[in-house]
């Protein structure tokens, strides 16, 4: 099995943190202290709270960007491509949302601007979404219907059980193939 590295590790302590106690909780002698690991140490890695939820933000959005980039090299369709990656991404993705959100959480409770990564990174999808071979209204339209999915499962607003939320997904994902 691979070593986390202590990076990896400071940042799990911080999202652990965020999502369990919230964003006003996370200081860097409570994750140093749930990481195990001198505040130098994490220091080392992260030289103030605004770094550390940078890292957040930062780790969040490669894995969010890693999954969907998967999924669309797996999908062969002509149009409506980055849509059902996003889909897929979302599917599958709801075990990790919460290390994936306590940075987005984190940044907008304590600074909005360090959530820059990931507007970036949304910026290029809708334009790759509006240029999938689907009406670009509809295809906005389910983008929102999929992150409106994600963000109610965030807060715990979802009140939809599993096999609601894959028929869901999988009718989203059915529009893209018109």
């Amino acid at each position: 099995m691979a070593r986390v590295s202590k990076k990896m590790q400071l940042l799990e302590a911080a999202a652990g943190i965020v999502n369990e106690q919230g964003s006003d909780y996370l200081t860097l002698d409570a994750v140093a202290e749930r990481a195990g690991v001198s505040k130098g140490g994490l220091i080392y890695h992260f030289k103030n709270k605004d770094a550390l939820i940078r890292g957040l933000v930062e780790h969040a959005d490669q894995m969010y960007r890693d999954n969907v980039d998967s999924h669309v090299s797996l999908d062969d369709g002509a149009n409506g491509k980055w849509l059902r990656a996003f889909i897929e991404a979302t599917r599958q993705i709801r075990a990790d949302n919460a290390n994936i959100t306590s940075g987005m959480l984190a940044a907008q409770g304590i600074n909005r601007d360090l959530l820059a990564p990931l507007q970036e990174t949304y910026i290029g999808w809708q334009e790759k979404i509006e240029q999938d071979g689907i009406d670009n209204v509809d295809a906005t339209i389910i983008r929102l219907a999929v992150d409106g999915l994600w963000l109610s499962e965030v807060f715990g607003l979802d009140a939809i059980d599993d096999d609601m939320r894959r028929k869901v997904l999988d009718r989203l994902s059915s529009y893209t193939e018109k």
